[in-house]
């Protein structure tokens, strides 16, 4: 993808179908799930994104049920199961300072306060207390580092780089 190219943030992911008029029942991958009632479109497939109106929203045991334009019962919507929902990433919500989209933080090196390269940010798992990094590509191997901030001492985006310090017993 070239830098021209836009990017997109994954909000959701096609479940199953919900009931017969075409809704979709999404798995919420936003922190902000309230952004669905903002949005007139959403984009379908991450190879390569087409919009898609977004109909209707509503919210059920934990999951968005989307109407999405052009898929008017559930034979229509059942191709969709597994895609992703996306929004463009200038229609990402504002964030926080020191607040990051996991996407932009997948392939940092990471880097000890100590100038030793850990590895690279290969994935982030969030586990509910807090986010925990997978480290990978240097030495000692993959780790685990918890994303607090005793931990993480700064993210620098441009640089492409995260500095930590170890707690004991880390790694």
């Amino acid at each position: 993808m070239s830098n021209s190219e836009p990017r997109f943030l994954a909000v959701g992911q096609v479940m199953k179908p919900h009931g017969v008029r075409g809704e979709v029942s999404v798995e919420i991958l936003t922190d902000f799930p309230g952004r669905f009632a903002l949005l007139e479109r959403v984009y379908l497939n991450e190879d390569d994104p087409r919009p898609v109106p977004l109909e209707s929203v509503r919210f059920h045991k934990g999951r968005a049920l989307l109407k999405l334009g052009g898929y008017d019962d559930r034979t229509a919507v059942e191709i969709l199961r597994g895609e992703m929902v996306l929004v463009p990433i200038d229609e990402a919500m504002p964030l926080e300072p020191d607040q990051y989209y996991q996407d932009d933080l997948i392939g940092l090196e990471v880097w000890t306060v100590d100038d030793e390269y850990l590895g690279d940010v290969v994935e982030v798992l969030e586990t509910g207390a807090n986010d925990v990094f997978i480290v990978d590509g240097g030495d000692p191997g993959e780790i685990l580092l918890p994303a607090i901030e005793q931990v993480v001492q700064w993210i620098d985006l441009e640089e492409n780089r995260m500095v930590v310090e170890l707690m004991e017993g880390l790694i």
